[in-house]
């Protein structure tokens, strides 16, 4: 009974003209009102890229030079935030150190804004057996191209053991 009057007002509310929306002043609000200058969506890709290779190259010092020294990391979301360069160096050794690799799983997303997404498998040999992670990493930027949070989106329901 709702549904079909709640379609019917809709119906009704067609056949009366509506003013148009209001458009924003562009140059005021876009891309971030206050920025002087953006990072390019082709630097956040080519950071993000380089993360991904630097780990597939056990390259923890190259992963590392990716951050600002004042940056946090946040894997996975909701675990203790891991702040500033000692914190994270301390993250990626371990990290790198047990053999998994990265495989994108999709081409990296940058944004009108500081920051860009990727979805990844973190691939890992355990002593069970093969195994996947699935991830989503957001990476914000700051001015300079360097990485200032680090967020990885992931729970138990995305890993997999694999045959």
């Amino acid at each position: 009974m709702f549904l079909q009057a709640s379609a019917e007002w809709f119906v009704r509310m067609d056949d009366y003209p509506r003013p148009p929306l209001p458009q924003p002043d562009r140059a005021a609000t876009w891309p971030l009102k206050g920025r002087a200058e953006m990072i390019s969506e082709q630097r956040m890709k080519s950071a993000m890229q380089e993360y991904i290779d630097a780990f597939n190259r056990v390259d923890a010092d190259g992963i590392i030079a990716l951050y600002a020294d004042d940056a946090t990391v946040e894997d996975p979301v909701g675990s203790p935030v891991k702040v500033g360069r000692a914190e994270i160096a301390k993250f990626y050794r371990m990290a790198i150190g047990t053999g998994a690799k990265l495989v994108l799983a999709a081409p990296i997303r940058a944004s009108q804004g500081d920051s860009a997404a990727m979805a990844f498998d973190v691939q890992l040999n355990m002593p069970s057996g093969r195994a996947v992670i699935r991830v989503i990493d957001v990476m914000r930027f700051n001015d300079a191209g360097q990485f200032i949070s680090m967020r990885a989106f992931w729970g138990h329901s995305d890993m997999e053991m694999l045959k």
